[in-house]
């Protein structure tokens, strides 16, 4: 039995973050969801090094807690103002103190909005949002460049659901296909079938109709046993390219990928993973 009775957004106070609460508000709205805003204080240490010690780094980092206090207590009052919101200063390792509180409140979806660096932003992801998407065993939803995204009136109402018919895939098209009921919206299941260059440019056509024969019959037998209606899409390709190429094509809000647990196998879309949510022209949940 899917739920979203806890959301955990993690706030940096960055233009993204502030972009990302059109998404959650959404979700917590629709679930009557407790929306917990955490800001994490790392200690200075790790920012200054050894340059600050003693009675210094205690004002320092006394002063910095308190205008955290201040700017969480003030952040998105207005967007938030109709739902339950709980605001929490967190101290400590980032990415760890953001699943511990995740683990600790029960979160049911950890919002972690991200971003690459300077031109290379397509193939870099956030240190935090790696070791949370490691680290976590609560679906986490990613946004990598959500300030830059057009705001869709119902995000959720479009979904995009990629499986690679491994151990984690009816666990994430159940949760894209309950997502998908929640909101009454579309739902796609698309698989890519990786393949060699040489093995894409095979002449023999029946041979390569039989690997998409089989392909579709898994998808179709996954789609039976988890008991949804989804419009199916099977393409050869690189996994990356023919997901997110997919996402924009179907024109999805959402992305669902599967990613594991903390403590479980991934899965052989782990091995896409990051790409997927670095590349993907919307956010991507990883359940």
């Amino acid at each position: 039995m899917h739920s979203l009775k806890k959301i955990l957004l993690p706030v940096d106070f960055s233009e993204r973050c502030a972009a990302a609460v059109r998404y959650v508000r959404e979700l917590a709205l629709r679930f009557d969801a407790e929306l917990i805003l955490a800001h994490v204080l790392p200690p200075l240490h790790a920012e200054f090094g050894l340059q600050i010690e003693g009675s210094m780094l205690v004002e320092v980092y006394r002063a910095r807690a308190e205008q955290a206090e201040r700017e969480l207590a003030a952040f998105e009052t207005q967007s938030l103002l109709d739902l339950r919101v709980r605001r929490l200063i967190l101290h400590g390792d980032p990415a760890a103190k953001i699943v511990e509180c995740a683990q600790s409140e029960g979160a049911d979806l950890i919002a972690m909005p991200t971003h690459g660096y300077g031109p290379f932003r397509r193939f870099i992801l956030g240190s935090n949002t790696a070791k949370v998407l490691h680290d976590s065993d609560c679906p986490v939803w990613t946004g990598v460049h959500v300030e830059e995204i057009p705001a869709f009136a119902h995000p959720f109402r479009r979904i995009l659901c990629a499986v690679d018919l491994g151990p984690q895939s009816e666990r994430a098209l159940a949760w894209a296909s309950w997502l998908q009921q929640e909101f009454r919206g579309h739902l796609t299941l698309i698989h890519a079938i990786a393949a060699h260059s040489e093995i894409l440019s095979e002449p023999d056509l029946s041979w390569r109709a039989n690997i998409l024969e089989i392909a579709e019959e898994e998808l179709l037998r996954l789609q039976r046993e988890v008991g949804v209606e989804a419009d199916l899409l099977l393409q050869a390709g690189e996994p990356v390219r023919v997901i997110c190429s997919a996402a924009a094509r179907v024109n999805a809000g959402t992305v669902v990928i599967g990613r594991g647990s903390a403590s479980g196998d991934f899965g052989r879309l782990r091995t896409n993973a990051y790409s997927i949510i670095r590349q993907s022209p919307c956010p991507v949940v990883s359940v």
